[in-house]
């Protein structure tokens, strides 16, 4: 028909080429984007069935391609890529920055005694649990037990860390201390991410060729993809908790601070917030989400069962996580 809106837009994959850091970015500024925590759930439904109704084939009256797209990314802020389920509100995507701001505000603001440390860096690891639960996913399961391990060993070392560092930075400027924090959450990241997806580790995660045939599972496909996530995680970081510090030392030794020392927190929250805006979408482009390694690269018997299927086969493909 006339005018009516083709069906050959694949709304599985996002708008922008995912072959460059500036697609990647223009992506992940959509998927981050926090506004989404405030649609109602009327708008979430409305979203959800024009994808499934455009999926089947069957286009809205007087759709666009840029309203179809909207849908697209509404969907996907909303509800789990496997299983269709909504997704828990603080799990989401688009909760990562207003969730983040505050606690890594608070960590940074209440580094300065031990009870303080425990509690945001425990709170840290909780939200953490949550996010990772939110977006499992469907095809390899978290379990209860992966879920536990994961959330006891990143917040321990996460706590060891932070106190371990902050006696040996007691004799040192005020701050060295400052960036504790951020080395705990380093630490952490290393520790949680690489726990909470074992089952990859232990067993492989798909790999495929160019056309999306799947080839079989690898463990360094998995060991490259879990590396890659654990670099963004600690990037993401990194502005948020490197830069507010130095900003906050010269505003504490201003009038301003020692007058009303209760902007202290609300300030460093600010400053937080103001970095994971564009720290979180540009850290998540980092590395293309469909990654890829050359065959040489995999173990032997991968790459024995690749060349039977296909000897002109050079490069594999696989979905990293986030």
């Amino acid at each position: 028909m006339s005018g009516e809106l083709s069906l050959r837009i694949d709304t599985k994959e996002p708008r922008w080429d995912q072959s460059s850091f500036t697609g990647r970015a223009k992506h992940f500024f959509t998927v981050t984007d926090p506004r989404n925590l405030l649609l109602s759930s009327k708008t979430l439904e409305e979203a959800r069935r024009v994808i499934e109704d455009y999926r089947k084939g069957k286009v809205s009256p007087g759709l666009t391609e840029d309203q179809l797209w909207r849908a697209k990314y509404i969907y996907d802020s909303a509800f789990h890529p496997d299983t269709g389920e909504k997704m828990i509100l603080i799990g989401r995507m688009s909760a990562q920055v207003p969730m983040n701001m505050t606690i890594t505000g608070c960590m940074l603001t209440f580094y300065r005694t031990t009870p303080a440390v425990l509690f945001w860096q425990w709170v840290n690891q909780s939200f953490n649990a949550i996010v990772n639960y939110t977006n499992r996913s469907g095809d390899a399961p978290i379990t209860v037990s992966q879920l536990g391990t994961a959330y006891v060993s990143a917040t321990t070392g996460a706590v060891v860390t932070a106190l371990g560092l902050k006696s040996l930075t007691k004799h040192l400027p005020p701050i060295i201390g400052r960036y504790v924090p951020f080395a705990a959450v380093a630490a952490a990241n290393c520790i949680n991410i690489p726990l909470m997806r074992q089952r990859e580790l232990k067993l492989g995660i798909p790999i495929t060729d160019e056309n999306g045939n799947r080839l079989g599972e690898s463990k360094a496909a998995a060991q490259q993809a879990i590396a890659q996530v654990v670099v963004s995680r600690i990037g993401m970081a990194a502005p948020a908790m490197a830069i507010p510090p130095v900003i906050m030392n010269a505003l504490e030794k201003r009038a301003f601070l020692k007058r009303y020392p209760w902007m202290n927190a609300p300030l460093q929250v600010g400053l937080v917030g103001l970095c994971l805006v564009f720290a979180t979408p540009l850290c998540c482009a980092l590395f293309p989400q469909k990654s890829s390694m050359r065959v040489s690269r995999l173990e032997p018997e991968v790459q024995a069962l690749i060349r039977e299927k296909n000897s002109d086969i050079e490069v594999v493909y696989f979905n990293k996580g986030l």
